[in-house]
């Protein structure tokens, strides 16, 4: 079993932040890929970052230059700093990860509203 355990979110006003965190943990001993999507009401899912086991990251057009994704191998970690938010960045984000079981593994979702 692979557990996915996220952390942080919440309520940020426009051009404000917000950090999210994910660990992963369990029978799983490489991880090639982490990353985050979310789903925002009446829309479909949308990754927004990702990042490889040699920390190159990717991003959705719409976030590039104000999210951030970094990992730490060590610990199976993986965090997205979001800066200069905005109201269409609200959402429910979730976190994945993907490895050697050819499975890709979710969290269990964090909300992140944006909102004056």
């Amino acid at each position: 079993q692979v557990q996915v355990v996220e952390s942080g979110g919440g309520l940020a006003q426009p051009g404000g932040s917000l950090r999210l965190s994910c660990a992963a943990s369990g029978s799983i001993f490489s991880i090639y890929t982490m990353g985050w999507y979310r789903r925002a009401p009446g829309k479909e899912r949308e990754l927004v970052a990702t990042i490889t086991s040699g920390s190159t990251p990717r991003y959705v057009d719409s976030v590039k230059g104000r999210f951030t994704i970094s990992r730490d191998n060590a610990k199976n970690t993986v965090v997205l700093q979001m800066n200069s938010l905005k109201p269409e960045d609200t959402a429910v984000y979730y976190c994945y990860v993907y490895g050697n079981t050819g499975q890709m593994y979710w969290g269990q979702g964090t909300q992140v509203t944006v909102s004056s």
